[in-house]
Protein backbone atom coordinates (compact mmCIF):
# COMPACT_ATOMS: atom_id res chain seq x y z
CA UNK A 1 0.00 0.00 0.00
CA UNK A 2 1.16 3.18 -1.14
CA UNK A 3 1.62 6.05 1.73
CA UNK A 4 -0.49 9.31 1.22
CA UNK A 5 1.26 12.38 1.74
CA UNK A 6 -1.79 14.46 3.19
CA UNK A 7 0.30 17.78 3.22
CA UNK A 8 0.95 17.59 -0.46
CA UNK A 9 -2.61 17.09 -0.78
CA UNK A 10 -3.01 20.62 1.46
CA UNK A 11 -0.51 22.52 -0.14
CA UNK A 12 -1.61 21.30 -3.72
CA UNK A 13 -5.36 22.70 -2.96
CA UNK A 14 -4.11 25.98 -1.10
CA UNK A 15 -1.80 26.68 -4.69
CA UNK A 16 -4.89 26.40 -6.33
CA UNK A 17 -6.93 28.15 -4.11
CA UNK A 18 -4.13 31.30 -4.22
CA UNK A 19 -4.75 31.55 -7.95
CA UNK A 20 -8.13 32.92 -6.91
CA UNK A 21 -6.82 34.93 -4.47
CA UNK A 22 -4.30 36.56 -6.69
CA UNK A 23 -7.44 37.92 -8.49
CA UNK A 24 -10.13 38.26 -6.29
CA UNK A 25 -8.96 41.53 -4.80
CA UNK A 26 -9.54 43.57 -8.15
CA UNK A 27 -12.44 41.29 -8.85
CA UNK A 28 -14.27 42.55 -5.64
CA UNK A 29 -12.92 45.98 -5.54
CA UNK A 30 -14.68 46.29 -8.75
CA UNK A 31 -17.95 44.36 -8.55
CA UNK A 32 -19.74 47.54 -7.23
CA UNK A 33 -18.47 49.97 -9.55
CA UNK A 34 -16.94 49.11 -13.06
CA UNK A 35 -19.09 45.56 -12.93
CA UNK A 36 -22.18 47.04 -12.09
CA UNK A 37 -22.28 49.38 -14.76
CA UNK A 38 -21.78 46.71 -17.36
CA UNK A 39 -24.74 45.83 -19.77
CA UNK A 40 -25.23 42.40 -18.20
CA UNK A 41 -26.21 39.39 -20.49
CA UNK A 42 -29.10 37.05 -20.25
CA UNK A 43 -26.82 34.00 -19.19
CA UNK A 44 -24.80 36.13 -16.55
CA UNK A 45 -25.42 34.08 -13.83
CA UNK A 46 -26.12 36.36 -10.35
CA UNK A 47 -22.68 37.27 -8.34
CA UNK A 48 -23.05 35.15 -5.49
CA UNK A 49 -22.60 32.48 -7.49
CA UNK A 50 -19.27 32.61 -8.59
CA UNK A 51 -16.98 32.56 -5.47
CA UNK A 52 -18.63 28.95 -4.09
CA UNK A 53 -18.20 27.74 -7.66
CA UNK A 54 -14.48 29.02 -7.74
CA UNK A 55 -13.61 27.29 -4.62
CA UNK A 56 -15.09 24.10 -5.44
CA UNK A 57 -13.36 23.93 -8.69
CA UNK A 58 -9.74 25.44 -7.26
CA UNK A 59 -9.98 22.73 -4.67
CA UNK A 60 -10.54 19.84 -6.87
CA UNK A 61 -8.15 21.60 -9.01
CA UNK A 62 -5.79 21.06 -5.96
CA UNK A 63 -6.94 17.02 -5.75
CA UNK A 64 -6.33 16.79 -9.42
CA UNK A 65 -2.84 18.20 -9.11
CA UNK A 66 -1.97 15.89 -6.01
CA UNK A 67 -3.11 12.74 -7.52
CA UNK A 68 -0.47 13.41 -10.13
CA UNK A 69 2.22 14.78 -8.00
CA UNK A 70 1.50 11.32 -6.11
CA UNK A 71 2.78 9.20 -9.03
CA UNK A 72 5.86 8.25 -10.65
CA UNK A 73 6.04 9.01 -14.46
CA UNK A 74 8.25 10.12 -17.36
CA UNK A 75 5.58 13.09 -18.04
CA UNK A 76 4.92 14.47 -14.65
CA UNK A 77 7.32 17.18 -15.35
CA UNK A 78 4.98 18.27 -18.48
CA UNK A 79 1.71 17.95 -16.87
CA UNK A 80 2.64 19.87 -14.30
CA UNK A 81 3.95 22.60 -15.71
CA UNK A 82 0.88 22.43 -18.04
CA UNK A 83 -1.16 23.11 -15.01
CA UNK A 84 0.96 25.77 -13.52
CA UNK A 85 0.69 27.52 -16.84
CA UNK A 86 -2.99 27.08 -16.84
CA UNK A 87 -3.09 28.38 -13.02
CA UNK A 88 -1.34 31.62 -13.88
CA UNK A 89 -3.41 32.38 -16.95
CA UNK A 90 -6.33 31.84 -14.72
CA UNK A 91 -4.86 34.40 -11.98
CA UNK A 92 -4.33 36.61 -14.95
CA UNK A 93 -7.98 36.46 -16.68
CA UNK A 94 -9.18 38.59 -13.37
CA UNK A 95 -6.52 41.27 -13.82
CA UNK A 96 -7.46 41.50 -17.06
CA UNK A 97 -10.96 41.87 -16.59
CA UNK A 98 -11.47 43.45 -13.80
CA UNK A 99 -8.04 45.48 -12.95
CA UNK A 100 -7.53 46.46 -16.92
CA UNK A 101 -11.54 46.02 -17.18
CA UNK A 102 -10.63 44.97 -20.85
CA UNK A 103 -13.46 42.88 -22.04
CA UNK A 104 -11.66 41.82 -25.26
CA UNK A 105 -8.07 41.28 -23.88
CA UNK A 106 -9.66 39.03 -21.22
CA UNK A 107 -11.42 36.92 -23.75
CA UNK A 108 -8.59 36.45 -26.20
CA UNK A 109 -6.49 35.85 -22.52
CA UNK A 110 -9.65 33.10 -21.69
CA UNK A 111 -9.13 31.23 -24.81
CA UNK A 112 -5.61 30.81 -24.10
CA UNK A 113 -6.31 29.06 -21.11
CA UNK A 114 -8.89 26.74 -22.04
CA UNK A 115 -6.40 25.16 -24.76
CA UNK A 116 -4.00 24.98 -21.31
CA UNK A 117 -7.02 23.31 -19.29
CA UNK A 118 -7.13 20.84 -22.69
CA UNK A 119 -3.31 20.48 -22.26
CA UNK A 120 -3.24 19.66 -18.67
CA UNK A 121 -6.58 17.43 -18.68
CA UNK A 122 -4.33 15.63 -21.75
CA UNK A 123 -1.48 14.72 -19.80
CA UNK A 124 -3.05 14.11 -16.53
CA UNK A 125 -5.22 11.68 -18.37
CA UNK A 126 -1.94 9.57 -19.20
CA UNK A 127 -0.72 9.70 -15.28
CA UNK A 128 -3.80 9.15 -13.14
CA UNK A 129 -7.26 9.34 -15.30
CA UNK A 130 -8.88 10.38 -11.94
CA UNK A 131 -6.77 13.63 -12.17
CA UNK A 132 -8.01 14.19 -15.41
CA UNK A 133 -11.59 13.61 -14.68
CA UNK A 134 -11.64 15.89 -11.71
CA UNK A 135 -10.35 18.88 -14.35
CA UNK A 136 -13.79 18.43 -16.57
CA UNK A 137 -16.06 20.79 -13.88
CA UNK A 138 -13.44 23.27 -14.31
CA UNK A 139 -13.02 23.00 -18.16
CA UNK A 140 -17.20 22.95 -18.69
CA UNK A 141 -17.04 26.40 -16.21
CA UNK A 142 -14.21 28.44 -18.14
CA UNK A 143 -15.95 26.98 -21.42
CA UNK A 144 -19.02 29.02 -20.15
CA UNK A 145 -17.06 31.69 -18.28
CA UNK A 146 -15.73 32.16 -21.97
CA UNK A 147 -19.00 32.61 -23.36
CA UNK A 148 -20.40 34.72 -20.69
CA UNK A 149 -16.98 36.88 -21.52
CA UNK A 150 -17.98 37.23 -25.15
CA UNK A 151 -21.17 38.26 -24.52
CA UNK A 152 -20.06 40.97 -21.96
CA UNK A 153 -17.88 42.14 -24.82
CA UNK A 154 -20.64 41.98 -27.71
CA UNK A 155 -23.12 44.47 -25.59
CA UNK A 156 -20.46 46.80 -23.70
Amino acid sequence: MVKKDWGLLAGAIALSQFAGIIGSGLTFQNIPTWYASLNRPAIAPPNFIFGPVWIALYTLMGISLWLVLEKEHAQKRIAVAFFGFQLALNALWSIIFFGLQNLFLALAEISVLWLAIIGTIYFFYKIDKRAAYLMLPYLVWVSFAAILNYSFWLIN
